[in-house]
């Protein structure tokens, strides 16, 4: 079967006119990329996902955005273009976005890397696709069916900019369940998959993904610069990795001659990962795995009296909704303070959060008064956000956020 036949669709967007509230046109206007359903005043009777919204004015009855109409998410409209500006929505400006978030790489592609993020969603003007380059294979993982008439234009244009010579189409869980494709989870669209687990290099350093099973595309691509940058204070250190999955931190720990690392993870399975990953590289250091819930363990690791030069603490979102942005809170407070009593004199404390709905300053907040309240010195050496392949392009879009914090004794 051709790559155009594979990812065809059988449904042809019609066009939406579309008035909203104030609100709303007033968000659209600002270049947010969402229209919630309570923003709309006036559609068609009978849009469907896919098609193209065509949103005016409330007054003057002129054109400032276009976005396409999702009927299964309370983000009604996803918006692809907001300006006054004339814009057609074909295979060129798909292209052309492409082309943009690619020349926004560049100076990453120019380091020893070849794993990236070429399309983040919103950010990059495709809301609810993602687009990630691990060597030679490209990755595109869609998360709603607002894509399924546009994957004709796009992918091959993904394909070509990338220089991929595989891509692989991976699906959301709610898209799976959806019968307005036929495409596969893990379905290879264009070119041949000899291996599920595909290898690449991250500023020097060997790493793997699983891109037909692995979280998200296989890999998270979003912490690269902070690995980076644990790796290099980690030279002769013991460290300390929580919530390990494949070994990011572990791996340019021992990469960059750390004396033992420790990758801590509930998943025996990832753990298994981390050290194939490790071995994926040349180091003399000792990698040990502990499995387990990951408070359990740490608290276990105190009561035995064990420190650690580098300690990197990485957890899951803990607020994947708002009615647990409290419990959230208090988790990443217990963990701070778990943190600072494995962290060893003069060492290092590595704290980060992806949960975007715990925002930056409120995280840095949880750690200034979690660590203030142990009375022990310590200095906040660095805050981090995304990576380069992970540009923000409005305020939900941000949720990495990385703290350093030495100890003076």
């Amino acid at each position: 079967m051709s790559f155009s036949s594979k990812i065809k669709s059988n449904y042809i967007p019609k066009r939406l006119a579309v008035k909203l509230n104030s609100k709303g046109e007033q968000f659209v206007v600002q270049g947010h990329p969402w229209v919630f359903s309570n923003n709309i005043i006036k559609i068609n009777d009978d849009a469907k996902s896919g098609d193209l919204a065509i949103i005016f004015s409330k007054n003057k009855n002129r054109v400032v955005g276009l976005g396409l109409y999702d009927a299964n998410s309370p983000i009604r409209i996803k918006m692809l273009h907001s300006s006054y500006e004339k814009a057609e929505i074909n295979a060129a400006f798909f292209k052309s976005k492409i082309e943009l978030a690619y020349h926004k790489r560049e100076p990453l592609l120019r380091t020893n890397t070849n794993s990236y993020r070429l399309l983040f969603g919103e950010n990059d003007g495709f809301p609810g696709l993602i687009a990630d380059v691990y060597a030679s294979v490209l990755v595109v993982k869609i998360y709603s069916e607002i894509w399924l008439p546009y994957l004709e234009s796009i992918i091959p244009s993904l394909q070509q900019r990338a220089q991929a010579e595989t891509v692989v189409v991976r699906l959301s869980r709610s898209l799976e369940q959806s019968k307005a494709h036929k495409l596969e989870n893990g379905e290879v669209v264009y070119g041949v998959l000899e291996n599920e687990v595909v290898e690449f290099v991250e500023h020097g350093v060997n790493f793997s993904a699983n891109v037909i099973k692995g979280h998200k595309t296989g890999y998270f691509l979003d912490h690269r610069a902070n690995r980076k940058q644990v790796g290099e204070w980690s030279k002769g250190k013991t460290v300390l990795d929580v919530f390990s999955y494949a070994g990011g931190f572990s791996v340019h720990a021992l990469a960059n001659g750390a004396k033992e690392v420790t990758s801590l993870d509930i998943s025996k399975q990832a753990l298994e990962i981390a050290l194939e990953n490790g071995k994926l590289n040349s180091y003399s250091g000792i990698h040990k795995t502990i499995a387990g819930d990951a408070f359990a363990e740490l608290k276990l690791l105190i009561l035995n009296n064990v420190t650690f030069d580098v300690v990197v603490i990485d957890p899951p979102s803990f607020a994947k909704q708002a009615s647990e942005i409290d419990l959230a809170k208090k988790k990443y407070a217990q963990l701070a303070e778990l943190g600072e009593q494995l962290a060893a004199k003069n060492g290092l404390l590595v704290l980060a959060s992806c949960s975007s709905r715990v925002l930056a300053d409120q995280f840095f907040e949880i750690n200034h008064k979690t660590l203030g309240a142990t009375k022990r010195p310590y200095k906040v050496v660095l805050k981090t956000g995304h990576d380069t392949d992970h540009p923000i392009g409005f305020p939900e879009g941000a949720y990495l956020k990385c703290g350093y914090y030495r100890f003076k004794g």
